[in-house]
């Protein structure tokens, strides 16, 4: 493996803001310490470039530093340094499943499902901090994965359905691959979600037409009569993951994400809503046709399908 080294000292006389903002950062950026002054990451570019903008502070501070690419340490293995990350990381992990543990406990003693807003916002918070640690988990700590399902089974209790309604009935992927799609204008959250599955799903160069006014040859998602819609308490593309039986892990956490971005009820908590909302407003505002909505809306999926795929 290769990795970068960045070994810095500041001035004997300079005072201690400098040296602990310093340290604080390198903790945050999951820089590992193996000796005084001298922190390790894997030699990725976002890591490679967060120990650069580092050096030039260390520099502002008339400080001295080095930034040095590595192949191998004597007497330590790949291995080994990489159990080294995985054990900082361990700790981590354990303070938030022992958090997650009161949660469960505080659901299973409590049988009004009314009012579990405390319950929600816990777990939010919670999820936020996951989400912090896996962005600098750099070596799939296996603590990870079992937390991850522990939190998911608590959305999945705080649910007030864990069901599907009756009106969902199963749809074959493959009567659908040469299929025309239509939908309403200027797409947001749930109409580009749905776009996006049919594209890597069903049929990667569909035609999908943004109408108000449907031909009969044409299926139709997210609008009024449509074939792919909300149904019961599901939005559309939630409706669409379910009959085409889609069971990828990723998936279904986007099926809660645009659920709670599209019906705002509160049943899912995950820290990347926010971003997602943020992100496909300003488009919107920046006036983008239907059809760059539609691509950026796809490169975001992607993006998210593959972090959502990795801490799964």
């Amino acid at each position: 493996m290769k990795w970068v080294v960045f070994s810095y000292s500041l001035p004997s006389k300079s005072n201690s803001s400098p040296r602990v903002a310093l340290w604080r950062r390198l903790r945050r950026q999951g820089a590992i310490s193996l000796t005084s002054g001298v922190y390790v990451l894997p030699a990725r570019d976002e890591c490679i470039e967060a120990f650069q903008w580092l050096a030039q502070e260390v520099q502002q501070v008339n400080g001295e530093v080095l930034v040095i690419h590595v192949e191998r340490f004597d007497g330590l293995t790949d291995s080994q340094l990489i159990e080294l990350f995985r054990d900082v990381r361990r700790p981590e992990y354990v303070e938030i499943e022992a958090r997650a543990e009161e949660l469960e406990k505080i659901l299973s003693a409590d049988t009004n499902s009314e009012n579990r807003d405390p319950i929600k916002d816990a777990l939010a918070k919670l999820r936020k901090r996951y989400a912090e640690i896996t962005r600098i988990d750099f070596f799939d700590c296996p603590e990870s994965t079992q937390l991850a399902s522990r939190l998911t089974q608590i959305e999945r209790v705080l649910s007030s359905t864990n069901s599907l309604p009756k009106a969902i009935v199963p749809a074959a992927i493959a009567q659908y691959q040469d299929k025309h799609w239509v939908t309403r204008p200027r797409p947001y959250v749930d109409r580009i979600a749905c776009a996006w599955l049919i594209r890597r799903f069903i049929n990667a160069n569909a035609m999908i037409r943004y109408s108000l006014q449907p031909t009969p040859e044409e299926v139709a998602f997210d609008m009024q009569g449509a074939e792919f819609g909300h149904t019961g308490n599901l939005c559309s593309f939630e409706t669409m993951v379910f009959r085409f039986g889609l069971e990828k892990p990723s998936v279904r956490t986007l099926a809660e994400i645009v659920h709670e971005l599209d019906l705002r009820d509160g049943l899912y908590i995950h820290p990347e809503t926010a971003g997602i909302e943020a992100a496909i407003r300003g488009w919107v505002l920046l006036g983008l046709s239907d059809a760059k909505l539609e691509l950026r809306g796809l490169e975001l999926f992607d993006g998210l399908d593959a972090v959502l795929s990795r801490n799964k």
